[in-house]
């Protein structure tokens, strides 16, 4: 099964997929948080959607609690919080695991990629990126410390788009 045909949930609770969502498009899928000290990487997120969003390019944020509990909130609470704090206009999808036994099986296929040094497997923490092509192939993983304006991740996705 490709990514673009894994079964999703938007945070409005209607089923989608990657393919739907973004159709053709270069997608970075994000696991985001509220009430993390990277959650203001959200500005940089919407700023790349902002420049990018109209060349074939799509930011994609999942909400995960699995990290100290730093996204307890209903789905309401989350867009409501997003929307509002940092203008996200990008898709959100519905809180999931992205590590242990009840990973998402959008997050099973996408912690086999390495990030820079190598390592695949668990996400780290809040605000881990991964870089789709307009295939639905994984070509690039940032661990969370990697901010969203960062050259490594724009330089990318251009050579997406």
């Amino acid at each position: 099964m490709s990514l673009s045909d894994i079964p999703l949930r938007t945070l409005a609770d209607a089923p989608t997929t990657l393919g739907e969502l973004a159709p053709g498009k270069a997608v970075l899928i994000v696991n985001v948080a509220s009430r993390c000290g990277l959650t203001p990487q959200y500005s940089g997120l919407v700023k790349l959607q902002e420049e990018y969003g109209t060349r074939g390019f799509t930011v994609v944020g999942m909400p995960c609690n699995q990290f100290a509990g730093q996204e307890p909130g209903t789905a309401e609470e989350i867009q409501e919080f997003c929307s509002t704090t940092y203008g996200v206009d990008f898709p959100l999808l519905a809180k999931a695991d992205v590590n242990g036994p009840d990973r998402h099986p959008l997050y099973a296929e996408l912690t086999r990629t390495s990030d820079g040094d190598g390592e695949a497997g668990d996400v780290q923490w809040n605000f881990e990126k991964f870089l789709v092509d307009r295939e639905g192939q994984v070509v690039a993983r940032f661990r969370p410390g990697t901010a969203p304006e960062d050259p490594a991740i724009t330089s990318a996705v251009e050579k997406l788009l």
